[in-house]
């Protein structure tokens, strides 16, 4: 798994898995295993916005809005409801936010509604997450596509890219491979 992604998943303790899992209804293990599958997507949905030099400046622009608070607050905001999930994947998914809740929800078992919550309470922590990294590192839009740019390379050889490919197939071949992750991640290369 890919650097910032194993971050995330790392601030996802048994505590914090129980108390999603409690709030979508569903047992921690399952849960576990959907948000290791949907975080990627996440990460990934991020990654393929940031391809171009305006996704990256808008979004290094928007994370000036998610960076400065603690993981804890931020899951404990969306977990009261807050958090704006559903905005914020909006803007990552676009027309493609429902298909990347029913190909979590198929894979995982959840089922699309549940994995379109998870995936409305995940968006936030990793624009926090991003958002901190970005502030505390003084990562500009070009160094944050190159980061993206490698994460999603990363996510790519990995086990998740089967279900990004269900996601963000560029070429039509029904998997994220090798020329997924060249369209995608063809800009990173040369910025620092």
């Amino acid at each position: 798994m890919s650097d910032f992604t194993s971050e995330i998943l790392g601030q996802l303790d048994a505590n914090r898995i129980q108390a999603i899992a409690s709030q979508l209804g569903l047992d921690p293990a399952q849960a576990q295993a959907a948000i290791t599958q949907a975080v990627p997507v996440v990460v990934g949905g991020l990654a393929r916005n940031a391809s171009t030099e305006s996704g990256a400046s808008a979004l290094r622009s928007a994370l000036d809005a998610h960076g400065g608070a603690d993981f804890g607050t931020i899951l404990g905001s969306v977990l009261g409801g807050g958090g704006q999930g559903g905005a914020i994947l909006g803007h990552i998914f676009g027309n493609r936010q429902d298909q990347a809740a029913q190909q979590i929800g198929r894979s995982s078992g959840i089922g699309t509604a549940n994995a379109g919550a998870l995936l409305a309470m995940l968006a936030p922590l990793v624009m926090g997450m991003l958002g901190n990294r970005a502030q505390g590192q003084g990562i500009d839009a070009g160094g944050l596509g190159s980061m993206l740019g490698r994460e999603l390379q990363g996510l790519g050889r990995g086990a998740q890219g089967g279900l990004m490919g269900a996601v963000f197939d560029q070429d039509g071949d029904g998997q994220f491979g090798l020329s997924d992750v060249l369209k995608l991640g063809s800009q990173f290369f040369g910025r620092r």
